[in-house]
């Protein structure tokens, strides 16, 4: 159209439209062929979910001392730089987001722990001990392996007449809801980050998801169900 307009006009008109500078995330292109019948199951489950009964969507995320480094503003002709504090430290979370209020039940994991077996089983404890008012507990979560680990296997033999398993189609973190409070966590919070210790970082991360509860739980892929 041959008109003329200042950077700073397309700026202000992108964040009118709500578009904002950020990386994209990668996504799996295979698709698990049993994904429709699985869907159609979790469909069934959360429609029919009696009152005396409560479904949580799972997983964990890692918090580095290390920042994740991504896309930010700077000025023209200079390049940001983010301190890093040399020696990384991780951290794990296990988490849990309650399918009718939003709200999210966390486990932190201890300094050296992993993602494994061992602050899952932690977490379906803080899971029965929390929601001891539901009769049946129905977790939902991926299909890591130390998910299905034999410790595993023997928890729900002691405690699957409260604690149920239900597993998502293989590949498919789009089916999970609690995903869209850790992709923001990262962006907000953990990416480019200057914490020098975990403490300090920890801190930023529980009073993030604290001010943030209860969460609005994206029901997009579920909307066969009845809305809680």
């Amino acid at each position: 159209m041959r008109v003329r307009v200042s950077r700073e006009t397309v700026r202000r008109r992108l964040h009118d439209e709500a578009l904002v500078w950020r990386r994209p995330r990668p996504v799996v292109r295979l698709v698990d062929p049993r994904r429709g019948a699985i869907l159609r199951d979790l469909r069934q489950l959360l429609r029919d979910l009696p009152e005396d009964e409560i479904a949580v969507f799972q997983d964990e995320v890692d918090v580095n001392t290390n920042p994740k480094i991504g896309s930010m503003w700077m000025r023209r002709g200079e390049q940001a730089e983010v301190e890093t504090p040399g020696d990384n430290e991780k951290r794990y979370l296990a988490g849990s987001l309650n399918w009718r209020t939003g709200d999210l039940i966390l486990t932190e994991g201890g300094k050296g722990e992993g993602r494994n077996s061992k602050l899952f089983l932690r977490h379906l404890e803080d899971l029965r001990t929390r929601l001891r008012c539901y009769r049946k507990i129905h977790v939902i979560c991926d299909n890591a392996i130390f998910h299905k680990s034999r410790a595993v296997r023997e928890y729900l033999a002691a405690h699957g007449d409260r604690i149920i398993l239900h597993f998502l189609p293989k590949r498919a973190p789009d089916l999970n809801p609690i995903e869209r409070i850790c992709w923001p966590l990262h962006e907000e919070i953990t990416r480019n980050h200057t914490c020098q210790s975990m403490a300090e970082l920890l801190d930023l991360v529980f009073d993030w998801l604290e001010h943030r509860r209860p969460f609005e739980v994206e029901r997009d892929a579920y909307l066969q169900t009845r809305a809680a």
